[in-house]
């Protein structure tokens, strides 16, 4: 696996705390935490057990240990910068590393388990097989006395020997010769029928023949490495097949190994390219490096310009991953090198956010500040000034810039829960007041109704009380939704006023009732009394107007000495008298409008 196909999630996770450390990631198996290697080795370890399986527990194993090192070295570093003394740092227990050594530990003794199981097994097939070898010799020897006899123990023996398994390693070449010596002599020395012998012989080149031309077909495989292991395979079929007629055996033998050639040739040209690609890797890789080795550190200002630079940085990091092996002997130095240019990148960045640390701790008093007035709030009822407030503390809490890392979430969920808190809070006084509203709405669209409906033959006498009487039902309905306030009164009104035009009921007393309605509805809710106080100003100041205009028109009556006996003038007076009955009929209600104001301040 090449080594400089780092984790760079890691790399950017500890970028302030300590030099970039390479990490494998396993062959495609994405685990690039220490949970995921150890959820994938405990998968690997399951399986049979083959080289494949060996080499990725390896791999997991090492890049566990990477990233641990990783850990430990900002834990360390975390410790150091908080006042604590080197010599005094201690790593905590790592559960998932004891979780990684009972793994291994299981892995092993399976693994010697295996093995021991497998060098026994194998073992005891050495000695079939030369038993075999023995029986064949023993074959070889009889001279054919009783060839039908001698033949069938013979097939009987190779079926036997195919149906073997492996045998130790280091004797499978010399065993193969043994045999296949034997199995010629039995054909060349033992006086055989020739008919049985030349079919025997036709049987294996048949056999033979089939193996070259699946070696043949080999070539058409685009897969080469797959075509290698293929190859191998076909070698073993054609070890267990016995001899052919002497005068063809040097001709087949040398189809199978031109056919095999032109497979070894592919597969050797395949890693003479790869090793022309590793170069051209190693020129991309040096180019990254170089980049990052002219980084101009001195232009590097403020936040913005490091958060850019930082950037731009980690992009070169995953464009390194994407390019693969450089050539062995430069491929260690090479990541060195570009790891060493990281490394002085992220140092000289972390000193310089090490020198806006006042900045930072100042930050942190402020969003200090602004948690305190949140939790001040939290609790309040006053919904609408409180949400304000709290709006305002939310927009100057996003002008703060950051804080210390390690106290950056904590302060961030302390302010947060408080705002929830409240907002959570009025969410649901407001749902249930909804709900209120909703059923209050229908209960004054049944009371429209009603009035709608009244029965025109009920007597004046009777049916104002009673109309009286639905106004003030409609009242103590209660409120309703804010967007339907003014839609349901003016329905209401409306049909009252039908009815009060069918009865005759003056204009001045309608106003007045609907007056009072209206007063009776706003005495409720946030702000009443300032809105009623508002009220009362202002009828005060018609009040006040009114008695002057009174005052005036009087004054205007006492100088209209003249014609008061002739025609002209007698119905000027006239007019005059009806307008200040009009006006004092106005105030009349002005002042019947205030005693119902002052009823509702308890004045």
């Amino acid at each position: 696996m090449d080594s400089s196909n780092f984790n760079m999630n890691e790399v950017v996770a500890v970028e302030l705390k300590e030099p970039q450390i390479e990490i494998e990631v396993v062959a495609e198996k994405g685990a690039n935490t220490k949970k995921e290697l150890i959820e994938r080795l405990s998968e690997v370890v399951a399986l049979p057990i083959d080289e494949a399986v060996r080499t990725e527990i390896e791999t997991i194993k090492q890049n566990f240990y990477k990233l641990k090192h990783i850990e430990t070295a900002v834990a360390k570093k975390a410790f150091i910068e908080a006042g604590g003394l080197e010599e005094e740092f201690q790593t905590e227990t790592d559960v998932l590393e004891e979780d990684l050594k009972r793994l291994l530990t299981d892995f092993r003794e399976k693994k010697a388990t295996f093995s021991a199981e497998k060098e026994q097994e194998q073992a005891e097939n050495l000695k079939k097989k030369k038993a075999i070898i023995t029986q064949i010799k023993a074959l070889a020897e009889t001279n054919g006395e009783d060839f039908q006899k001698s033949y069938n123990t013979y097939k009987q023996l190779q079926h036997e020997w195919k149906a073997i398994g492996q045998v130790p390693q280091t004797a499978v070449n010399e065993l193969w010769k043994e045999y296949h010596h034997d199995c010629e002599k039995f054909y060349d020395l033992v006086k055989i029928n020739n008919e049985m012998r030349d079919y025997d012989f036709k049987k294996n080149l048949e056999l033979k023949v089939a193996l070259c031309e699946a070696v043949e077909r080999l070539d058409a495989e685009k897969d080469v490495i797959s075509a290698f292991y293929q190859l191998q395979k076909l070698h073993e079929e054609w070890r267990e097949i016995g001899p052919v007629a002497h005068e063809i055996r040097e001709d087949i033998w040398a189809r199978f190994k031109e056919a095999s050639s032109v497979i070894n040739k592919k597969h050797q040209e395949h890693f003479d390219a790869l090793k022309g690609k590793e170069e051209d890797n190693l020129v991309a890789k040096t180019a990254l490096c170089e980049i990052l080795e002219t980084v101009d550190y001195s232009k590097l200002t403020n936040a913005k310009e490091w958060d850019e630079q930082n950037k731009h940085v980690l992009e070169l990091q995953a464009k390194w991953k994407t390019i693969g092996f450089a050539p062995k002997r430069d491929n260690v130095k090479i990541f060195a090198r570009f790891r060493a240019a990281c490394d002085t990148f992220f140092q000289t960045k972390s000193e310089f956010y090490k020198s806006l640390k006042g900045d930072l701790e100042a930050n942190l008093a402020k969003k200090q500040g602004l948690c305190e007035q949140a939790e001040e709030l939290k609790d309040s009822e006053d919904w609408k000034v409180t949400t304000d407030k709290l709006v305002a503390l939310q927009k100057e809490w996003k002008t703060i810039g950051q804080v210390p890392r390690r106290y950056a979430d904590t302060v961030w969920k302390r302010f947060v829960t408080a705002c929830d808190t409240f907002f959570a809070r009025k969410n649901s006084q407001f749902s249930s007041r909804k709900s209120e509203e909703t059923a209050n709405l229908q209960k004054k669209k049944d009371i429209i109704e009603q009035v709608k409906n009244f029965d025109t033959e009920i007597p004046a006498d009777q049916a104002i009380p009673m109309l009286k009487a639905f106004r003030t039902q409609f009242n103590a309905a209660g409120h309703v939704p804010f967007r339907e306030k003014d839609k349901i009164h003016e329905e209401f009104n409306a049909a009252m006023d039908v009815q009060f035009d069918r009865l005759k009921v003056a204009n001045s007393e309608r106003r007045f009732q609907n007056f009072q309605s209206g007063i009776k509805d706003a005495n409720t809710g946030e702000k009443s009394k300032t809105r009623l106080l508002g009220e009362r100003d202002k009828l005060l100041r018609q009040h006040e107007r009114l008695r002057n205009d009174i005052q005036t028109y009087e004054n205007n009556m006492g100088f209209l000495s003249v014609s008061s006996k002739s025609k002209g003038g007698n119905g000027l007076v006239k007019d005059l008298q009806r307008k200040i009955d009009d006006l004092k009929a106005e105030l009349e209600l002005l002042e019947k409008k205030i005693s119902v104001i002052d009823e509702g301040l308890g004045f």
